[in-house]
């Protein structure tokens, strides 16, 4: 049985506004699941349901087999960290770690036992006296998930906890919140919308658009498997790159090459002669000039971007916006004519009208 079980779940707002739509999940103890998705989608609305911050106007969320719905936040066992760090700006770092422990009463060798225990996990130690004014927005974010995981709850609820930090602490505390995971076992709701956090952290990834779920899956599912064109868009960076063409005689044209989708769909490809397919492929699959077994496409060159290990390059092609990912030794020159090949393996072909994977 799992632990977290999510049923049809529903949220609509008094004015009518229905801003989760049929939200169904079932989360195994100790898993982390992140939602994903941009903003308004419904993933905060959705944690907040769990934790019991707002009301399920239909559906049914159990914990451990047991119905929660009407549960508080206390009785379900929940502990919640949210962008704003809402540490108390009057009182030290131990303080704030032991402020839900005293409101308990806990006896203080535990209370002191548990944040020198805490603090070391999360490398607070020699920050212990200090307030926080004085600590830096990491160190800030890690007395917040600190003052969570010391009181040892079985949910562990996050809301775009790293969204105030700079790029290099996000990828600091991104290893460090996976870490934490792994050592307290509890079962992590993870909220974000930048895809990169739920790639790296999750066990699986929600993904949600405008309310509703689009996907469950691993990470490896969820950008190898997409099961429609948002999911394929949303997951990946660069992003997917989409062509829409009409299919002819089981093939479609872009710009002078005639591409047999037979090859990638076989005689499924007659189901939509005369009709529209969307041709997508990711920027890394791509391989720079003609290749065997593979689509070949032509191209302009119109921007190129060196970041290092690899460079985006930015095409034309006959009339659509490509990306391609590239080797630092393959950047072709600005304005440059160029072919580029795609394996079969590399393609995905969705409905233009459904957008969903054909």
């Amino acid at each position: 049985m799992a632990y977290l079980t999510l049923k049809n779940i529903n949220k609509i707002y008094p004015n009518g506004f229905h801003a989760v739509h049929d939200f169904n999940l079932e989360a195994e103890r100790g898993e982390f699941i992140v939602f994903v998705g941009p903003s308004g989608c419904g993933k905060s609305t959705t944690l907040r349901m769990i934790a019991g911050l707002e009301d399920i106007s239909k559906g049914d969320f159990l914990i451990d087999g047991e119905l929660a719905n009407n549960w508080g936040p206390r009785e379900r066992e929940v502990a919640m960290v949210f962008q704003s760090y809402a540490l108390y700006p009057n009182m030290s770092v131990y303080d704030n770690l032991a402020f839900g422990l005293n409101l308990q009463g806990v006896d203080e060798d535990v209370i002191e036992e548990r944040v020198q225990k805490t603090a070391k996990i999360l490398g607070l130690t020699e920050y212990l006296d200090r307030m926080p004014r004085a600590l830096s927005g990491g160190q800030r974010q890690r007395v917040a998930v600190g003052r969570s995981i010391i009181r040892k709850v079985g949910i562990f609820l996050m809301d775009e906890p790293l969204s105030n930090l700079d790029a290099k602490q996000r990828v600091t505390m991104r290893s460090e919140i996976t870490q934490i995971h792994r050592e307290t076992g509890a079962t992590t709701i993870y909220v974000t919308h930048d895809q990169t956090e739920a790639m790296t952290m999750a066990d699986r990834i929600v993904v949600m658009k405008n309310g509703y779920v689009q996907q469950v899956g691993t990470p490896k599912e969820v950008y190898f498997n997409p099961v429609n064109m948002f999911v394929a868009g949303f997951i990946g960076e660069p992003p997917m790159n989409f062509i829409t063409r009409k299919v002819e005689k089981g093939c479609i044209t872009i710009g002078q090459h005639s591409l047999d989708l037979s090859k990638k769909l076989g005689e499924r490809i007659s189901e939509y002669e005369g009709k529209d397919i969307v041709f997508g492929f990711r920027p890394e699959a791509i391989a720079l000039g003609e290749k065997a077994d593979a689509y070949v496409v032509s191209g302009t060159v119109e921007l190129t971007e060196m970041l290092g290990d690899n460079a985006n390059v930015y095409v034309d092609v006959d009339g659509d916006k490509s990306i391609l990912k590239v080797t630092p030794h393959e950047i072709p020159d600005m304005d440059s004519d160029i072919a580029f090949s795609i394996p079969y393996e590399g393609v995905y072909l969705f409905d233009a009208e459904t957008e969903n994977v054909i």
